[in-house]
C-alpha cells in the first residue's frame, strides 16, 4: 500500500504568480499587448494614438494617446488586478459599451514585462506622473513626470522573467506582422481617429481621421490595398433593430486566405462561428472552391443583447437572438451580391470591374418606348436532355417557357451540334451601330462585334472592349432561370418506399422536435421513433438518389447550431448547376450576332452574371485608354 503525502494546503497565490497566470489568457505575443494598450487608449476618447514598436514587439511596445489621462489618486490602481473605471454594477457589465472592462490588461502585462505608465488628467504638461510595479507584491510606486494630456503606456522585454514563454516568439518579422494586423483592425474600427504606427524608428502607417465616406475608403485602400476598394460593393441595411454597413468584396477578387475579414460589432473586432457561417453560406453560389470572400463589415445593435463578455480575448461574442442576427447578416449579403451584374464605369480604368447595373428598362420613362437592346431575351441552348440526370430535373423546368412567353424557343430544345471543325466566323449582317451623340444610352455590355475562336464574344461600349466568355456567361443565366422556377413551384418531396432508420442523439432528436416546420419546408419528413431513432419518410424530389444520413445529419446540425439549414439548397443548387453547365452554349458554337446580342442583355438583366456557377468571372473590360496605352497611341 503505498503512502499518501500531506494533503496540500489552500492558499492564496503570490500576486504576480497570480497576474502571471491571468498573463496567460490575454498576453500571448506582442501583439496582444498592442492589441490592450490600443483599446485602453480608445476608450480614454483619443483622438490620436501612436504605437511604437522595436524589434517586432519584443524590446518595446509604447502607446501613446491624447485621451482624459489617469488622475494621480487613480494612478496606484491602474496596475492593480480587477481595477476599472469602466463598469460598476452588473448592468453595467450586460450593456456594456467600452472595448475593455475586466481590469486585467495592465496588471497582466506588468507581471511578465517592465511597463511604465505616465499620464496627465490635466492640461498643465507639468502636472503628469508615472507610475510602476515593482516587488513581488507588484506594489506601484507613483512619481512626477512631466507629459502632455494623455496617457503613454511603454512595455519593454517582455516575457523577461518567463523564459518558457519567450522562446514561442517568432522571428521580428513574424511578430510584427502579427502587430500590424492588430493595428489594422482597430484602425479600420475608428476613422475619426488619427493612428500612427512605427517600427524600429521607420513610420509604417500615418493615417489621418476622417469620417467621410471617401476618408473612410482611403483608409481602407491604405491598409488593405487599392484593389480591395475598387473590387468591392458598399451595402448598408437595417431591419429589426439591426443595422449592417460596410465594404463587401465581389466574388471575382477572392483570396487563397481568409486574411482580409474584418467583422465589427457595436465597434469590438470580433471572429464568430455565427458570423463565419453566414457569409460562407452568402457568397457559396458565387464563389469559386478553395477561395476566401474578403469584406469589412460593421454591425450595430443594442448592447442589451449581445454578451461580450465570453472569452478573455473579447474576440468572441454571443447574440440574445442568434437566429435573427444570422438571418439578417446572411439576407443583407446574398441580396447584395445577387445585383452583381454588369453596368457602366469609368472609361478611365484600364480593367474595369463588374459592378451593379440597374434592373432593365427601370430608368426608362413611362411614355418612351424601351430601347431595343432591353427588349432582346436569350434563346439559345442545346439543352439540359442531353445530361444523363435531366429526367430529374424535367419536371418543374417544364413551366420554364411559362416564365420566358417571349423566347422563340426554349432551353429544352435541343440545338444541332457544333461543327467539329468550325471555320472562322464570317460576319453576315452589319452590327447595330454605337450611338455617338449619346453614348449613355448604349447598354452597358455594348454591341457585339463577333466571335473569337467559338470561345468569346468580342462587344464594343461606350468605354472601348468587352470580352465575354459565352459558356460561363450562358450557364449561369440559365442557371438562375432554372432556381427561381425551382422557387416558384417550391420544393416537390417524394416519399420514401421504405422509411430510413436513423440512430441519432439526443439533440439531434430535440431538434426534430422543435425544429419540425423548418423541416418540412425543406421538402424533409422527419419523425421521431424513439429516444435515440429518427425515421426519415420522405426527400426532396430532386434528391431522391442523396444519401439520408448525411444530408439530415447536416441539416439538423446547422439548424441546432444557427436556427437554420442551407443543406437541402445547396445540395438542390449544386444539381441545377450541373445540368445548367450541360445544358448551355457550347464553345465552338457559332452565334449570330443577333444570338451574341440577346446574350449580353440577358446578363445585364440576370442576377450574378458577373461570375459563373463555379465563381469564376464571365466578361472583362478593356478601356480605350488600356488600348491606347498596349499600341504606344499618342507616345
Amino acid at each position: 500500500m503505498s503512502e499518501q503525502g500531506p494533503t496540500p494546503r489552500i492558499h492564496v497565490l503570490d500576486p504576480r504568480l497570480a497576474n502571471q497566470i491571468a498573463a496567460g489568457e490575454v498576453v500571448e505575443r506582442p501583439s496582444s499587448v498592442t492589441k490592450e494598450l490600443m483599446e485602453n487608449a480608445i476608450d480614454a476618447g483619443s483622438r490620436r494614438i501612436e504605437i511604437e514598436i522595436e524589434q517586432g514587439g519584443t524590446r518595446l511596445v509604447r502607446v501613446r494617446d491624447d485621451g482624459i489621462g489617469i488622475g494621480e489618486d487613480d494612478l496606484p490602481l491602474a496596475l492593480a488586478r480587477h481595477a476599472t473605471s469602466k463598469i460598476e454594477s452588473l448592468e453595467d457589465l450586460e450593456g456594456v459599451s467600452s472595448l475593455g472592462f475586466r481590469g486585467e490588461a495592465l496588471a497582466s502585462i506588468s507581471s511578465v514585462s517592465r511597463l511604465e505608465l505616465v499620464s496627465n488628467a490635466s492640461d498643465d504638461p507639468t502636472r503628469g506622473f508615472r507610475v510602476v510595479a515593482e516587488g513581488r507584491g507588484m506594489e506601484a510606486r507613483v512619481a512626477p513626470a512631466p507629459h502632455p494630456k494623455g496617457t503613454s503606456v511603454a512595455v519593454r522585454d517582455l516575457f523577461f522573467n518567463t523564459p518558457a514563454r519567450r522562446k514561442f516568439l517568432r522571428t521580428e518579422k513574424t511578430e510584427f506582422a502579427h502587430v500590424e494586423e492588430a493595428f489594422r483592425r482597430q484602425a479600420l474600427s475608428r476613422y475619426d481617429v488619427t493612428w500612427v504606427l512605427r517600427h524600429n524608428q521607420k513610420t509604417v502607417h500615418q493615417l489621418p481621421a476622417g469620417d467621410s465616406a471617401a476618408a473612410r475608403e482611403r483608409r481602407i485602400a491604405s491598409l488593405l490595398g487599392k484593389n480591395f476598394i475598387e473590387h468591392a460593393r458598399y451595402i448598408e441595411r437595417e431591419a429589426g433593430g439591426l443595422k449592417m454597413s460596410g465594404w463587401v468584396g465581389l466574388p471575382t477578387h477572392s483570396r487563397a486566405q481568409a486574411d482580409q475579414q474584418y467583422f465589427f460589432v457595436n465597434g469590438r473586432v470580433v471572429r464568430d462561428r455565427l458570423v463565419a457561417h453566414a457569409v460562407r453560406q452568402a457568397y457559396r453560389d458565387v464563389l469559386y472552391n478553395g477561395r476566401h470572400p474578403v469584406f469589412v463589415l460593421y454591425l450595430e445593435l443594442d448592447p442589451d443583447v449581445v454578451d461580450v463578455n465570453v472569452h478573455p480575448t473579447k474576440y468572441e461574442v454571443r447574440f440574445r437572438d442568434s437566429r435573427m442576427v444570422h438571418d439578417f447578416l446572411y439576407s443583407s449579403l446574398h441580396h447584395c451580391l445577387a445585383a452583381s451584374r454588369p453596368a457602366d464605369a469609368s472609361a478611365d480604368d484600364d480593367a474595369l470591374p463588374a459592378v451593379e447595373a440597374p434592373t432593365a428598362g427601370a430608368d426608362v420613362a413611362p411614355d418612351e418606348p424601351t430601347p431595343r437592346w432591353q427588349q432582346q431575351g436569350m434563346a439559345l441552348g442545346e439543352g439540359p436532355a442531353r445530361h444523363p440526370g435531366a429526367e430529374r430535373v424535367r419536371r418543374f423546368m417544364q413551366g420554364y417557357q411559362a416564365l420566358h412567353p417571349d423566347h422563340e424557343e426554349s432551353l429544352l430544345t435541343p440545338q444541332p451540334p457544333a461543327e467539329q471543325s468550325p471555320q472562322p466566323h464570317q460576319v453576315r449582317e452589319a452590327p447595330v451601330a454605337m450611338p455617338e451623340s449619346d453614348p449613355t444610352s448604349a447598354p452597358p455590355l455594348g454591341f457585339a462585334l463577333g466571335q473569337l475562336h467559338g470561345i468569346y464574344i468580342l462587344a464594343q461600349n461606350a468605354h472601348g472592349l468587352v470580352l465575354v466568355d459565352m459558356h460561363a456567361a450562358h450557364e449561369r443565366i440559365v442557371y438562375e432561370r432554372m432556381k427561381n422556377q425551382m422557387a416558384r413551384q417550391g420544393v416537390d418531396t417524394q416519399p420514401l418506399l421504405v422509411p430510413v432508420s436513423l440512430a441519432a442523439s439526443g439533440q439531434e432528436v430535440a431538434t426534430v422536435e422543435s425544429e419540425h416546420e423548418a423541416i418540412a419546408s425543406l421538402g424533409l419528413e422527419l419523425d421521431v421513433a424513439g429516444p435515440e431513432t429518427l425515421l426519415v419518410r420522405s426527400l426532396p424530389a430532386l434528391l431522391s438518389g442523396a444519401d439520408p444520413e448525411g444530408l439530415i445529419r447536416e441539416v439538423l446540425e446547422e439548424l441546432a447550431s444557427f436556427g437554420q439549414s442551407h443543406q437541402v439548397e445547396a445540395r438542390l443548387h449544386a444539381l441545377l448547376s450541373t445540368m445548367a453547365c450541360h445544358g448551355s452554349v457550347r464553345a465552338n458554337r457559332r452565334l449570330t450576332l443577333d444570338e451574341m446580342n440577346a446574350l449580353l442583355r440577358d446578363m445585364e438583366r440576370t442576377e450574378r452574371s458577373d461570375q459563373c456557377n463555379h465563381g469564376r468571372p464571365t466578361w472583362t473590360q478593356m478601356s480605350m485608354k488600356a488600348l491606347d496605352k498596349l499600341f504606344l497611341r499618342g507616345q
